[in-house]
């Protein structure tokens, strides 16, 4: 099943970096976050990656280019011409780098790479965004109920206490903060079957917005809940977050 990964954004909540790099571009430790993710779906078996490219996009093709300079010690020959590449730290990759436009929306992104995907099912994600989700257990899901789309839904913690109050202000209840205290959200690791192409028209198609609103009405999307952890980068303290999970061995997405 080939992978899908929305990386044309222009990143402007976390413009600090992405005005120099595509958000996914962004390091977690030394590597770019569109690295993490591609190596967590890879150690689940998927190795054939659809990148939907827009802002910045040669970043991207250029890093794959030259992914064993990024990676591997290396011997310049300059009198001959010649490069040895030392400790080949390769991937079992197949990665497709489609440049799906500057100010595509999402669902007109994923439209755009139809020649890519076939008819077949594919995973869909974000480009700025890990987890721990069991990917087998999602596709199994997913193939089971015969829907046109599962996304995987997660918790996200409240950050402050949780309280009640009367009409006239008085505090009746309060208590700290509970995960069950949040409402169900999409955490960006999704499963499409080809009717998905039906609901995106155009550049302009939201996929959120538009097609998985109708897909809901029609009684089309799935949610496979997903109780780990699972973290975005909005923001440099979201980042800061991701890095210090890194640094400390302690990520939870670090399976391989």
């Amino acid at each position: 099943m080939k992978v899908v990964i929305l990386a044309g954004g222009l990143g402007t909540r976390i413009s600090e970096e992405s005005h120099l790099r595509p958000k996914p571009m962004i390091e977690i430790g030394d590597k770019p976050i569109l690295w993490h993710i591609m190596k967590y779906y890879s150690s689940f078996g998927y190795h054939d990656f659809i990148i939907c490219a827009g802002y910045k996009q040669y970043v991207i093709k250029e890093y794959f280019a030259d992914y064993f300079l990024h990676n591997s010690d290396v011997t310049f020959d300059l009198a001959n011409n010649g490069m040895i590449i030392h400790n080949n730290n390769s991937e079992n990759w197949k990665v497709s780098v489609i440049d799906t436009g500057l100010h595509t929306m999402t669902g007109g992104r994923v439209r755009r790479i139809r020649e890519y995907v076939g008819d077949e099912s594919f995973m869909l994600t974000y480009g700025d965004g890990l987890s721990n989700v069991d990917l087998k257990a999602l596709e199994e899901f997913h193939r089971a109920h015969g829907k046109t789309a599962t996304i995987t839904t997660v918790n996200i913690s409240e950050l402050k206490g949780v309280l009640e109050a009367d009409s006239n202000g008085m505090i009746t209840s309060f208590r700290e903060k509970e995960d069950c205290d949040a409402s169900l959200i999409n955490g960006g690791f999704m499963v499409f079957n080809k009717e998905i192409f039906n609901y995106l028209d155009d550049d302009s198609t939201i996929l959120e917005k538009d097609a998985l609103e109708k897909l809901s009405r029609e009684g089309q999307l799935m949610g496979y809940y997903h109780p780990g952890f699972w973290q975005c980068m909005d923001t440099q303290r979201e980042k800061k977050k991701l890095e210090e999970l890194w640094a400390d061995g302690t990520a939870p997405w670090k399976v391989w």
